[in-house]
């Protein structure tokens, strides 16, 4: 690539090599194992010690790699490192919808590892994407199929079916929880087949509770209905955590029980490996000629190898085979590359036939092909009702038989039934038969649904509502319908279902009063496993409940994702902060106004969210449930051949990968050049002429700097950190850019051109209604740009506002200085005002600017600190509290006063605490040091505990003056093996902290 070095930066290098050090290291994790590590905050000490690329790459590659190479305990651990390092760090406007692209890019980059353009891209993308700005970040949403979900996190988007790695899927537990956060799904239920091992449920579950999204676990049952089996999904209820499940697993009732569906799995891979032997004998051969490739046999060892953890199957055999194939393709396509250079046109014709071929041979090929029961009539399908000796006990037992043998498992349960191909008539007799057990009806599966019969979906629905309605005329007329198009269907058994649905029919308020407690409920799932062969990926989303850009991007590219024809009908609430919550002044207002009808409304809001009304399918038209990934196509096998001097276009070659420096000052130039010729083309006075954008820029870089500074810490900020640590140089540029173009918006078309030629509006005649229009245009120009860019309503709305809000301003300005000019007898001061009356504006603009949005900026930053301070707060309270529970007979308070005695206790269980209070302290420390804001939020937080806890605070604090214990913990490795920076800023800056914080109570630091 030609200058090269005009693109990417340093730090795109340096990302890639540590994420392919990570995935080229030990096993062994290393320091991240240990105990401790993951109680460092990621905002606290941690940070000298590795970059957040090193840890972020590390916890990725455990979640991505092999069952193998990662135990469940590294996955979840993980897991929990992630959810530190991105989605509780993420700054800017949409920090949940940046940190879910951060998260997707860093997946795609370290799978990219040997692809060294693609990584470079990648890189230099998840950089970009860290910033947050909106822009970029609605970009990449878009770019990875990903829905914009609202940052209140209040959506209501689910998946009733999904599957992980332990049975048909991909996916390991703890990555489809991640890739769940990732779609913005917050409710899934997880299916297994038959049984679940202890295990998987524990890891599902602490993966769920680290990534806050509502999980349920269902073990999914087949048992005999007339001539076929049916499909049931038992889900437990009153089992909260990992405790509870894992004891309800051990109960030897459950035990027994699950062993009994390991016989099903057995039985099941046995028919997949007969199929494996009849594949090799019947059809490899044809397989191979129609591919003009060559294979050996399959080895049933390697396929269970290839498909474990999960539960062999014809999926996962067909898979199995696909990936046999493409290795054999890859050989012969360089024999075949060779060959082509050399042939007739009508080879070479043959030959692209054949590469074509290969290229579009899909997975679902070989199932449908050749892995069909109907291509195997001699192998009893595991799931068609046969007369084989081997058929395990579980699969002998009838429908009702299987669920009274669960109703016995578990107190709180819900049972669903898989439609699938049933009939309405089906579900009526299904239902009745099952008393009232099932309580679900998964009314939608995607698999099934793209193929589905619709008017029985329609049928079963309008059964449900019946149902639920409790209405025994609407329940009457719905069965009498399905009577009369039994009658239609010619059944072998016609005569008994008839004799059935007659005899319900005489008993329909049975069936109706079966539901008159529990309502028979609806679930929709997409039977997802994460294969690319699947036409759409997991979750579902109703489409009011998301953002406003959500809903424009659905209706905009309608054929990417399917809109279900269902809807779910769901009301607004919102929950306002109680009077006691609200600060002195708020609550002075609310007295004030009490007499105003409405004022409760003007309360401020402390949560907004969905309630769940109704649902109803409508066959004829769309509804309000999306799916959540767009439309998969099957993939290529990337099989081309390779003809020499055949060279592809470089795409890094980009604006968007261009070198930040590189970028940063093509912005400014860009802005400055059109500032620059507005000045020199219409100012006569030299000074404006050549040093006129000089000034303009002056002004706006002075604003921005002001801005940030103020919002970081102003002169009270801590000596280790510089004024420019706080300026995004990012965000100065933007404005630079931006700025260059008002030059002649405001100074020729507006001033000159506008309102003194055209209207003979300018300093002498009216000076008012002169700043007053420009700082109008200037508004709605600040606006529209930043609209441009993708920044929040309320910043659009305030940057319109604050131009009208410096008009005064401007005015008191230009007074000012036309005084100055007087005192000193300048002449022609009226003529001098008007040529600087632009300027004068734009510094009236950025004054108000700096200070409304630098004071912004500082309450936003506290926010900050004091969300990161709480969680260290409540850590330390949590663990003094646990060392007060070990020490019953010490008196209260005193516990920490000699930490020595904690250091060398007999009981590890203490040390370990003592150490965990060190890492509090730690982290503290560092905030106090080096977070924008963190010393005052400190100080008011301090000041609002009582006074135990103040106590607690500041002997936890004290504790740092133990120079030996704490820096043989650095050397020992609590933070690693780089423990050289942060050992050093521990003992070179503790002293000051300390005293800084005594400054706060002094009678309690004695």
């Amino acid at each position: 690539m030609k200058f090269k070095y005009l693109f990417f930066d340093r730090r795109d290098h340096d990302l890639i090599g540590i994420v392919n050090s990570v995935y080229d290291a030990d096993k062994m994790l290393g320091y991240t194992r240990k105990l401790y590590y993951p109680l460092f905050h990621p905002l606290g000490i941690k940070e000298l010690a590795e970059s957040k690329g090193l840890r972020t790459a590390y916890a990725i590659v455990y979640l991505l790699e092999s069952m193998e190479r990662g135990a469940i305990e590294n996955r979840i651990q993980a897991l929990q490192g992630l959810k530190d390092e991105i989605l509780n760090t993420t700054d800017g406007s949409m920090p949940k919808n940046t940190a879910r692209v951060l998260l997707q890019i860093m997946k795609e980059l370290v799978r990219a590892k040997g692809n060294d353009v693609l990584q470079l891209q990648l890189a230099h993308t998840f950089r970009m994407a860290a910033f947050g700005k909106p822009r970029v970040i609605r970009r990449l949403l878009k770019h990875y199929h990903l829905l914009e979900m609202p940052e209140e996190w209040n959506q209501i988007a689910f998946d009733d079916h999904v599957h992980d790695a332990n049975t048909s899927g991909r996916k390991s537990p703890t990555h489809l929880i991640m890739d769940a956060w990732i779609k913005g799904i917050r409710r899934l239920r997880v299916i297994y087949y038959h049984c679940i091992e202890p295990r998987f449920a524990a890891e599902l579950i602490q993966a769920a509770r680290i990534m806050e999204i509502d999980l349920r676990i269902g073990i999914e049952f087949w048992a005999r209905y007339r001539d076929r089996y049916i499909s049931f999904i038992w889900v437990s209820r009153g089992l909260p955590d990992v405790e509870a499940f894992l004891c309800f697993l051990a109960e030897p009732h459950v035990v027994e029980f699950m062993e009994q569906g390991r016989e099903v799995l057995k039985y099941q891979e046995k028919y997949v490996l007969r199929l494996l032997e009849s594949f090799n004998g019947q059809y490899l051969d044809e397989m191979c000629k129609d591919l003009d490739i060559r294979m050996q046999n399959l080895s049933p060892e390697e396929f269970l190898k290839f498909a474990a953890p999960g539960l062999p199957s014809v999926p996962h055999l067909g898979e199995y085979i696909h990936s046999l194939a493409v290795r054999a393709m890859e050989e012969r396509i360089k024999a075949l590359s060779r060959s082509f250079e050399t042939a007739d046109k009508a080879e070479q014709e043959r030959i692209k036939g054949i590469v074509e071929k290969m290229d579009g041979f899909h997975t679902k090929d070989i199932i449908s092909g050749y892995l069909s029961p109907l291509n195997h009539p001699l192998i009893p399908h595991p799931f068609s009702v046969s007369i084989d000796r081997d058929i395990p006990d579980r699969l002998k037992l009838d429908f009702k038989e299987l669920l009274l043998k669960i109703q016995k498992l578990h107190h709180d349960f819900r049972i669903t039934l898989k439609l699938g191909n049933l009939k309405p008539e089906d579900v009526v007799e299904i239902l009745y038969d099952a008393n009232g057990l099932v309580t679900r009806i998964e009314i939608i599966n995607l698999k099934d649904f793209l193929i589905q019969e619709k008017d029985s979906v329609y049928t079963v629905n309008e059964l449900q509502n019946a149902l639920n309605a409790g209405s025994l005329l609407k329940l009457k007329r719905v069965v009498r319908q399905i009577i009369l198009s039994v009658g239609k269907a010619e059944y072998p058994d016609e005569e008994d279902r008839l004799q059935k649905l007659v005899n319900i029919l005489h008993d329909i308020d049975t069936l109706k009063n079966m539901y008159t407690v529990r309502p028979l409920k609806s679930r929709i799932g997409s039977d997802s496993t994460g294969k690319t062969h699947q036409a759409y990926s997991m979750g579902f989303g109703i489409i009011n409940t998301l953002s406003g850009k959500a809903g424009k991007e659905i209706r905009k590219s309608r054929g990417d994702r399917l809109i279900l024809p269902a809807s779910i009908n769901v009301s607004h609430r919102m929950t306002s902060f109680a009077v006691h919550e609200l600060s002195p002044f708020i609550k002075w207002i609310i007295r004030a106004l009490r007499w105003l009808p409405g004022v409760e409304q003007m309360l401020p809001v402390k949560k907004r969210e969905w309630v769940f009304e109704s649902f109803f399918l409508d066959m004829k038209s769309r509804g309000n449930i999306v799916t959540l990934g767009s439309f998969q196509k099957e993939g290529k096998n990337n099989i081309r051949l390779e003809i020499p001097g055949k060279e592809e276009g470089d795409t890094s070659v980009s604006w968007k990968n261009l070198n930040t420096k590189f970028k940063n000052c093509l912005k400014i130039l860009m802005g400055f050049i059109p500032a620059f010729l507005c000045f020199l083309l219409t100012k006569d006075w030299w000074l404006l002429a050549y040093f006129g954008a000089f000034i303009w820029f002056g002004i706006t870089g002075f604003r921005v700097i002001l801005q940030s500074v103020l919002g970081g810490g102003g002169i009270n900020r801590s000596s280790l950190t510089k004024w420019n640590d706080y300026v995004s140089w990012e965000r100065l540029t933007d404005a630079l850019l931006f700025t260059g173009f008002s030059v002649p918006l405001l100074d020729y078309l507006v001033k000159t051109l506008i309102l003194n030629r055209g209207f003979g509006i300018n300093i002498s005649t009216s000076p008012l209604i002169l700043y007053s229009v420009m700082a109008l245009v200037n508004g709605i120009y600040l606006s529209s740009h930043n609209a441009f860019r993708g920044l929040p309503k309320g910043m659009i709305t305030g940057n319109f506002f604050r131009s009208i809000i410096s008009i005064p301003v401007a005015v008191l300005l230009n007074t000012g200085i036309g005084a100055i000019l007087s005192f000193y007898n300048v002449p022609a001061i009226d003529t001098v005002l008007q040529k600087w009356a632009a300027i004068i504006s734009k510094a009236a603009s950025d004054t108000v600017a700096g200070l409304i949005e630098g004071t912004v900026d500082r309450f936003y930053n506290l926010d900050l600190r004091k969300r990161d301070i709480s969680k260290k707060f409540s850590d330390l309270f949590e663990t003094y509290t646990k060392l007060e529970l070990l020490f019953p007979e010490k008196e209260e308070l005193k516990i920490l006063e000699k930490p020595e005695k904690l250091f060398n206790s007999k009981n590890s269980e203490v040390r370990d605490l003592a150490v965990m209070i060190i890492i509090n302290s730690l982290d503290l420390f560092y905030f106090w040091m080096y977070l924008p804001r963190a010393r005052m939020a400190m100080l008011d937080m301090v000041s609002r505990l009582t006074p135990e806890e103040r106590t607690i605070f500041m002997q936890s604090q004290t504790i740092l003056e133990e120079e030996q214990h704490i820096s043989r913990l650095f050397v020992e490795g609590i933070l690693g093996k780089n423990f050289s920076r942060p050992l050093s800023f521990y003992l070179t800056t503790y002293r000051s902290y300390l005293s800084g914080i005594r400054k706060i109570n002094p009678a309690l630091s004695r």
